[in-house]
């Protein structure tokens, strides 16, 4: 998670500081170890943050849409959603594209260049619905950047991106660290309800068993205070009945000594 978060830290849209956790891979193997003895409920913790973090995001993301349509020239339906034809096009090219990168750097070349094979075909298809997009407003106004909102990172794309600007996006860290997030989060939710349960009655024990520590500390001090007095009444006793003892030796010999002076 930590990683992740990392990646996404790196860019200064999204800069959320440095993980103050320790993210070393020599100390998995101990984790994994600690966790099969003690269930420290994680899992728990992580989906937690994890659905802090994407909420963030997708209120990011609304809080752009409701800019685009303040600032932006109002479309019309119809003209609307050719544009939007013209967008789900190309950001299917640049996501194709940055595959096709990355099976490229990984040396499976044949698949690599399948991918490029079906980007033509894309580009073909992106340039009929361009046309159609164009033919359907002035020209004023389509040569105005037309802005979208990504629905995985809230980033900006713009109708008029090249493939390039589009296949860096989608193969960006940004973009990518966010895909990943989203999946170890809807893995992470499939056991929430449960494991969150499971960590309250934990939680409920441990709080109980701390009470009930606390409550035999009192006693056990209530105990010992009492026995501490009943000590010291008895010193005090003893030392009241030596007093007395002694007391009563010291009239005898007074008597004695009045006696043989007579």
């Amino acid at each position: 998670m930590g990683k992740m978060l990392a990646i996404n830290a790196s860019m200064s849209r999204m800069d959320i500081g440095e993980c103050p956790k320790i993210h070393d891979n020599a100390l998995r193997a101990d984790f994994e170890k600690a966790q099969q003895k003690f269930d420290h409920f994680y899992d728990v913790d992580a989906t937690e943050h994890l659905q802090a973090f994407i909420s963030d995001c997708d209120r990011r993301t609304e809080a752009a849409r409701k800019r685009l349509l303040e600032t932006q020239e109002e479309l019309t339906a119809e003209v609307a959603e050719k544009a939007n034809a013209v967008h789900e096009l190309a950001e299917k090219i640049g996501q194709t594209l940055a595959k096709a990168e990355e099976l490229g750097a990984q040396g499976l070349v044949d698949e690599s260049l399948k991918l490029m094979g079906e980007i033509e075909d894309l580009r073909k298809k992106k340039s009929e619905a361009e046309d159609t997009y164009r033919n359907s407003m002035p020209v004023s106004s389509y040569q105005q950047q037309k802005l979208r909102v990504c629905d995985v990172c809230s980033a900006y794309l713009g109708i008029h991106d090249n493939d390039r600007r589009l296949a860096d996006h989608f193969g960006g860290k940004l973009h990518l660290g966010f895909i990943k997030i989203r999946e170890k989060l809807s893995e992470l939710e499939k056991n929430y309800v449960e494991r969150h349960e499971a960590r309250r009655k934990f939680d409920e024990q441990e709080r109980y068993k701390r009470d009930d520590k606390r409550s035999h500390r009192s006693r056990s001090g209530d105990r010992n205070e009492r026995h501490r007095r009943s000590r010291s009444r008895s010193r005090h006793s003893r030392h009241r009945s030596r007093s007395r003892s002694r007391s009563r030796t010291h009239k005898h010999d007074r008597r004695d000594r009045d006696r043989r002076r007579h």
